[in-house]
C-alpha cells in the first residue's frame, strides 16, 4: 500500500520482476522472457525425446527422478518467463493509459489556448473582434489595397443616444441592444470585412474593396437602416421595443489617410461631423 492509501500494483511480484520505469526496460525483460521460454522449450523437447527413447527400449529406461527435477527445472523456467511477461504487460498498460491521459491533456491544453486567443481578439458581450484584432486586419488591408491599387473604406459607427437607453430601462437591456446591433452589423459584412466593436456603443466596420464613394455611402445607408429597426427586449419579464438611430463616419484608403491610425481618426471625425449635422453618415475629406 502507499501514502495515500491505495493499493501498490507493485506489491505482488518479486522484487526482480517489478514493472521497469521505462518501455525500453519492459522491451529488455520482454525478450529474457522469449529466451528463457526458448530454453524451456528445448530442454522439454530434450526431455521428451528421452522418454521416448525410453519407451523404445525397454532396457535402457531413463532416470524417472533425474526427469522429473529436469522437468521442475523446466516449469520454474517457465513460472519465470511467465512473470517477467506480467510485468512487461503492466508497463505497457501503464504506458497506454500514460499516452491516453497526455492525450486529453494536449487536447484540454489546445482547446484552453484556442479559447485564450480568442477571448484576446474578441469583445466579451458581442463576439465581435475587439480592437486589437481589428487594427491588425486593418494594417493587413492596407498592405493588399496597396499592392493591389485599389480603395478600402473605414468606418466608425457610434449609437446615437444610446445612455438613455441604459438609464431608462438599465443595462441589461442596453446589453440585449447591443448584442442585437453586433449581429445585424455581423450580417451585413462580406467574408472580407471587419465589424469590431471597439467602446461602449461604438463600432469599426472595415471594407475590403469599394467601388468609390458613392459605394461605401450606399453600404453606410444599408447599415443605419439596419440599426434604426426597431429590437425587441425583454425587461423586467415584459417585452419591449426600443429603437436606436447612429452616426457613421467614412474614410477611404488611400484618399483620407495611408496608415491604420489616420484612416481610424478620419472616420472618427467624419462621425462627428454626421452627428452634429444630423445627417446620418459622412465622408471624411
Amino acid at each position: 500500500m502507499i501514502e495515500d492509501g491505495s493499493l501498490d500494483p507493485n506489491a505482488d511480484l518479486p522484487g526482480d520482476v517489478r514493472p521497469s520505469s521505462s518501455l525500453s526496460d519492459a522491451l529488455g525483460q520482454n525478450e529474457a522472457a522469449k529466451e528463457l521460454v526458448a530454453e524451456a522449450a528445448a530442454e522439454l523437447s530434450a526431455i521428451n525425446t528421452e522418454l521416448k527413447q525410453g519407451l523404445a527400449d525397454q532396457k535402457s529406461m531413463p532416470d524417472l527422478e533425474a526427469v522429473i527435477e529436469k522437468s521442475e527445472a523446466v516449469g520454474e523456467k517457465v513460472q519465470e518467463a511467465s512473470e517477467k511477461l506480467s510485468s512487461v504487460n503492466l508497463v505497457l498498460q501503464n504506458a497506454v493509459t500514460d499516452r491516453h491521459a497526455l492525450q486529453g491533456q494536449l487536447v484540454a491544453v489546445t482547446e484552453q489556448a484556442v479559447a485564450d486567443r480568442h477571448a484576446a481578439l474578441h469583445d466579451t458581450l458581442t463576439g465581435l473582434p475587439n480592437r486589437t484584432l481589428f487594427n491588425d486586419r486593418l494594417e493587413h488591408g492596407i498592405a493588399h489595397a496597396k499592392r493591389r491599387g485599389w480603395p478600402l473604406a473605414v468606418m466608425f459607427v457610434d449609437l446615437d443616444d444610446f445612455k438613455a437607453i441604459n438609464d431608462l430601462h438599465g443595462h441589461d437591456a442596453g446589453d440585449s441592444v447591443l448584442r442585437t446591433i453586433a449581429t445585424r452589423l455581423k450580417a451585413a459584412t462580406r467574408s472580407d470585412d471587419t465589424v469590431s466593436r471597439v467602446g461602449g456603443d461604438e463600432f469599426l466596420f472595415l471594407l475590403m474593396e469599394v467601388q468609390d464613394e458613392n459605394g461605401a455611402a450606399s453600404i453606410a445607408k444599408k447599415l443605419l437602416a439596419s440599426i434604426q429597426t426597431p429590437c425587441d427586449v425583454n425587461v423586467d419579464q415584459k417585452s419591449i421595443c426600443l429603437t436606436v438611430k447612429a452616426s457613421v463616419g467614412m474614410a477611404i484608403y488611400p484618399k483620407s489617410g495611408i496608415t491604420a491610425e489616420a484612416l481610424i481618426k478620419s472616420a472618427d471625425a467624419a462621425m462627428y461631423d454626421a452627428k452634429r449635422a444630423g445627417s446620418g453618415y459622412s465622408l471624411a475629406p
